[in-house]
């Protein structure tokens, strides 16, 4: 599993397991559930840090760059000009050229605005960033935002934070068998068994927040979530096995009955 490598934009990822930030009881409890899942990609709200103090921001300090990239998101913006503002800003603060862009102006469902972000794909990759953009599991827009220069795209599996698993997997398949680019299921995961079923079908990655950070035990969800992810993942690249109709005995039992 180590050779497993994914790739996007200038990185190379061995977790598929990206995580949020927001959420947690406190930023001792975060802080703790990142380290136990062992993600290399940490989603961070630009909204939450404050942006004039990136340096000494309690969550950025213990974490190791080098290691593990941090994917700043736009969420809050209404419009593809005020993503590409927020995308600016984020680059000048946080010193990287990733984004995750997020573009939902309904605050009570928060579904992101397919036009909207098209847009700020498009020019968010001529100025040479490396886009993620969330939006909803959508087939044709996914292929139109690989065509608009995105670095990946982040479907969702059902409505964010509503913990309801992959509602829209009929609809992830198509993506999953027609992108060029990684597919990381974004949105709606609420238990690790629902992460390990989304890397079966061939998902490149998973980003979940609300199932770790309201849980129980974050740190113990952490780890579980990533346990699934890397079970799934192993079944995806071992072939699993077909399903049937009928039954299928796993050995002739009553052959030597035929015989006498």
């Amino acid at each position: 599993m180590t050779e497993d490598i994914l790739t996007i934009g200038n990185r190379e990822f061995t977790s598929r397991l990206f995580v949020g930030t927001g959420k947690y009881p406190s930023p001792e409890i975060m802080l703790e559930s990142v380290l136990a899942s062992e993600s290399q990609m940490i989603t961070v709200a630009m909204k939450r840090v404050n942006m004039m103090q990136e340096a000494t921001d309690e969550m950025l300090t213990h974490i190791n760059r080098e290691h593990v990239q941090l994917l700043p998101n736009t969420s809050g913006v209404r419009n593809a000009t005020e993503a590409v503002l927020a995308a600016q800003m984020s680059r000048e603060i946080f010193a990287t050229d990733f984004i995750k862009l997020e573009i939902h102006p309904d605050p009570k469902y928060l579904m992101p605005d397919p036009i909207e972000t098209l847009r700020a794909t498009e020019e968010l990759a001529k100025l040479g960033f490396i886009v993620l953009p969330y939006i909803q599991a959508d087939p044709v827009l996914c292929k139109l935002l690989e065509e608009a220069g995105a670095s990946a795209v982040m479907p969702l599996g059902a409505p964010i934070g509503t913990n309801k698993g992959l509602v829209t997997r009929d609809l992830l398949e198509i993506i999953i068998e027609q992108s060029s680019v990684p597919v990381i299921i974004d949105a709606g995961l609420g238990a690790p068994s629902h992460a390990a079923a989304a890397m079966e079908m061939g998902a490149d990655a998973v980003l979940v927040n609300t199932a770790i950070a309201v849980s129980g035990n974050p740190v113990m969800m952490a780890k579980a979530f990533k346990n699934g992810v890397e079970a799934g993942r192993q079944a995806f690249l071992a072939g699993l096995a077909g399903i049937s109709t009928k039954a299928v005995p796993t050995s002739p039992l009553t052959s030597f009955l035929d015989e006498l």
